[in-house]
C-alpha cells in the first residue's frame, strides 16, 4: 500500500469509490443517451472526479450555449 492509503480511514475510502462510482454511471448513461463516446467518459468517470463531469457538461453537452439560446 502506498503512503497516502496507510493514511485514510476505511470509510473515507469507501465515500470516494462511491463518488467515483456514481460519477461514472451518471457519464455512461448522459453520453450513451446524448449520442456521445460513452465508454470513454465512463473511463474518464471512474478514474478522477470532478473534473471528467465539468468537462462533460461544458463541452460535450455545450450547456452554456443552451442557456443563451433559450433567452
Amino acid at each position: 500500500m502506498t503512503e497516502a492509503t496507510k493514511e485514510l480511514p476505511l470509510p473515507a475510502l469507501i465515500a470516494i469509490g462511491v463518488i467515483l462510482l456514481t460519477q461514472s454511471i451518471f457519464l455512461f448513461i448522459n453520453a450513451r443517451k446524448n449520442g456521445h463516446n460513452y465508454w470513454l467518459w465512463g473511463i474518464l468517470g471512474i478514474i478522477q472526479a470532478p473534473m471528467p463531469t465539468l468537462f462533460y457538461l461544458l463541452f460535450a453537452r455545450k450547456i452554456w450555449k443552451r442557456k443563451k439560446a433559450k433567452e
